[in-house]
């Protein structure tokens, strides 16, 4: 995973001459484009099964919806002080979803879920005949593909054994009308200024001689979403986010690369951290690198450890949160570690887990997990999935489990993709805290209790990926940045590089002893497969009794032989 979004029609099969109630749909302030989507779905929904040219009778579909991205990006990337690249962008496309058959079976059965959906682009403008005549282009390829799948699907069903999980393919759920929200204009920057800035922070790397190479990217994206449905869904959905993003990476004498990693995010580029904030966030950043290069290999080792508040929320993010998404529940691929557990304890009993997109801020950090409404078009919502410990729920998109039957409001993806059960903004909260300096003297306690002569202290985690097929052992791994030997006899923590947290979920999740009383907040991109999306996890520092660490690989490649020039193009 590399660390991006809700009322009363139920679903109906449609046939060659029905449609659902448009007029009783079209607001006379609703966006032009809304309104040439509602139409064109109209038409479509009204014909589709029907061949003209031969009378021809095709299943119809039973669902259809159009999800249009009007969208404006700003994208700065500077390096060593230079722009490589500084550009605006407009674009508009349209997600087209098609299911044929009914919600029990359709043509998005198994492993089909792509069947559905088609993405076109779109004008720029709202020129209602060529949108009109792109959704329409689209319709029609995306509706022969369903069908095509869905012969595929049912020959599938009568010749396979019996599914463990035999929950329809679509939940029945509300229509939502919500067009109200004023869609977002083109950002105003000021181009020149912003790239003075980021080329500003830049050269902060010119002073750090032994970082190789960097990059800082400001990426600044308002966009509005439009969808409309065979249920009678309208919505408008606007969204903004400005991201600056920060790499740098050194190589040590041995040939181990390493990098730090960073993020600024707020809701528009006027949020961000004043400049002089931002050099020194640099300066900290480069100056951590040089150390790096120059700290001992870490050897395997297991014992307790102690995680910062933003490795517990990355750890929590890869470990739990991708285990409760909804569709992993069902399938004979998946490892469904937790499907059985609804009612059983996961967790210790002083420790709490929900995921709440309805929350835009988190003592003032903007928490990229934020959304209003799912790529469904279901309202979001607060999803209580942890209780004292005690498993409740999954986050569910439209693809029902045995245990649960609706959505809630967590079906998200990329543009081009189907949604898929995923997590906004996880939160972890506990009963049993204390503060961070006291935690740190129980991790000292535990490691001498345990005859070891150092705990490890995890201060900053950039990302990890988890395995959840049943192809492959359960497992997790988590790449940890800053890494500290926190020794019980009174010396100095030591920096060591080379560290990999790894080891399976159940056994990790149940050696927390204690949490800090002070919380932070991690903001990053996830990967899966509905796409990439922004998500955020807060969780307070946590000590655990027993964590696996490995090395890392090595590498082979030794530091330039060529010293880099100085900051006036000479040699060092």
């Amino acid at each position: 995973m590399t660390l991006r979004r809700s009322l009363f029609l139920l679903p109906v099969v449609f046939c060659a001459a029905s449609s659902f109630p448009l007029p009783s749909l079209l607001a006379q302030d609703s966006p032009a484009l809304l309104d040439t989507m509602s139409t064109e779905l109209k038409r479509a929904t009204g014909n589709l099964g029907h061949n003209p040219q031969d009378g021809a009778q095709q299943q119809p579909p039973y669902y259809l919806s159009y999800t249009a991205y009007d969208g404006y990006s700003v994208s700065i990337t500077a390096q060593q002080g230079a722009l490589l690249s500084s550009d605006a962008n407009h674009g508009r496309a349209a997600d087209i979803v098609i299911r044929v058959g009914d919600p029990k079976l359709d043509n998005t059965h198994g492993q089909h879920r792509a069947s559905a959906i088609n993405t076109v682009s779109l004008p720029l403008n709202d020129d209602s005949k060529a949108t009109a005549r792109a959704l329409w282009w689209g319709t029609n390829a995306g509706y022969g593909q369903a069908l095509q799948t869905y012969l595929q699907v049912k020959t599938e069903t009568q010749v396979r054994a019996k599914e463990e999980d035999g929950s329809p393919d679509f939940s029945q759920e509300r229509a939502v009308v919500s067009t109200d929200a004023k869609p977002v204009a083109e950002p105003h920057l000021d181009m020149k200024a912003w790239n003075d800035r980021v080329k500003a922070v830049s050269a902060v790397f010119r002073d750090y001689p032994h970082v190789y190479s960097n990059y800082i990217m400001l990426n600044v994206q308002a966009q509005t979403e439009y969808f409309v449905s065979s249920e009678g869904s309208r919505i408008v959905t606007p969204h903004e986010l400005t991201r600056l993003i920060v790499f740098a990476s050194t190589r040590a004498a041995d040939g181990m690369d390493l990098y730090r990693a960073q993020t600024f995010e707020a809701k528009t580029a006027d949020g961000l951290p004043s400049q002089k904030e931002l050099e020194a966030a640099m300066r900290k950043l480069a100056a951590s690198l040089e150390d790096l290069r120059n700290a001992p290999v870490t050897q395997p080792f297991d014992g307790p450890a102690l995680l910062s508040g933003r490795a517990a929320a990355v750890f929590f993010h890869e470990v739990l949160g991708h285990r409760l998404e909804g569709q992993r529940q069902r399938g004979d691929q998946e490892g469904q570690t937790f499907t059985k557990d609804l009612g059983k304890p996961i967790l210790p009993d002083f420790l709490s887990v929900s995921d709440d997109p309805t929350m835009a801020t988190f003592d003032g950090t903007y928490l990229s997990g934020y959304y209003n409404y799912d790529d469904e078009g279901q309202r979001a919502q607060k999803v209580d999935l942890i209780e004292k410990g005690v498993l409740k729920t999954f986050l569910m998109s439209r693809l029902p489990i045995a245990s649960v039957s609706s959505s809630n409001g967590h079906g998200r993806s990329q543009i081009g993709r189907i949604p898929t059960g995923r997590q906004g903004n996880l939160i972890v909260t506990s009963t049993k805290t204390v503060s961070n300096a006291e935690l740190r003297k129980m991790l000292i306690e535990e490691a001498k209790k345990q005859n070891k002569p150092y705990g490890l202290y995890f201060e900053d985690i950039s990302s990890g990926f988890a395995v959840t097929t049943r192809s492959a052992p359960q497992a997790f791994q988590v790449i940890p940045l800053v890494v500290y030997r926190v020794y019980t006899d009174g010396r100095p923590d030591e920096l060591v590089r080379g560290v990999s947290i790894v080891g399976t979920p159940q056994a990790a999740l149940n050696r927390i002893v204690a949490t800090s009383d002070t919380r932070e907040v991690f903001n990053g991109e996830c990967g899966a497969e509905s796409g990439s999306i922004p998500v955020s996890a807060i969780a307070p520092a946590m000590l655990v009794s027993e964590i696996e660490t490995q090395r890392q690989q090595q590498g082979t490649a030794r530091p330039p032989i060529l010293p880099p020039p100085t900051a006036e193009g000479g040699q060092k």
